[in-house]
């Protein structure tokens, strides 16, 4: 019963996100396009694509490590809705994880997958409503902040949210966690890879000693 309805949810959401994530894309470059008429400084094609490529080179592993490393927290549902809107490893990421762990929800179940959706859900409407009150106090309430306090929120808050993060998978797999994090930084330390191939042998390796586990624990159940 649970798997046909799970069944069905991925196949509305797919019916639903696909189109709306193509049409968000491109209604990202009305501004771009609205720029370049109004005001007559339309690009080159030798220029675009060598601006396409340069973007590629440094950004596109992600495309296809972020989903797929994404998707166990965020659900197919929750996965639509955070490359929507953005902020997915600093705001969507750790809302579903904490929601999870809070209704004790198994990723990839029709529970979890409604629990990461109504967490994602309200992290975009609370993001909503304090960017909009950033917008118009942000600057008076930085002023009167320490410059400590400042420096410390603009340079460590993203990085104090992926080291709580990690810290609560860190107690769920302990192996999986040591490979991601000492792997990485010893072959940095060593023979020096390029970033984006880094972020692939941490998560693709992650997921491969990740199902290796859950195999050897599923063959001793049996």
């Amino acid at each position: 019963m649970d798997h046909n309805i799970l069944s069905q949810w991925k196949k509305s959401c797919i019916k639903i996100g696909t189109p709306t994530t193509i049409l968000t894309a491109i209604t990202a470059f009305i501004p771009i396009i609205w720029l370049c008429e109004t005001y007559d400084c339309w690009p080159g094609v030798a220029l675009v694509l060598k601006a396409y490529g340069l973007i590629m080179l440094a950004f596109g592993a992600f495309c296809i490590v972020e989903p797929v490393s994404y998707y166990a927290a965020l659900g197919i549902s929750g996965t639509y809705l955070g490359f929507t809107v953005g902020n997915i490893a600093n705001m969507r990421l750790p809302c579903a994880n904490l929601a999870l762990e809070a209704t004790e929800s198994e990723p990839g179940s029709i529970q979890g997958e409604i629990v990461s959706t109504i967490s994602i859900c309200g992290s975009i409407i609370t993001n909503l409503l304090f960017t909009t009150l950033a917008a118009f106090t942000g600057a008076t309430v930085v002023a009167i902040l320490p410059e400590f306090i400042v420096s410390a929120l603009t340079k460590y808050a993203g990085t104090a949210i992926f080291g709580a993060t990690f810290a609560s998978y860190i107690m769920k797999q302990p192996k999986t966690a040591v490979f991601a994090l000492f792997v990485p930084l010893v072959l940095s330390l060593t023979i020096e890879p390029p970033v984006w191939l880094l972020i692939i042998i941490a998560v693709f390796g992650s997921l491969i000693l990740s199902l290796v586990s859950y195999q050897k624990a599923a063959n001793k159940a049996d």
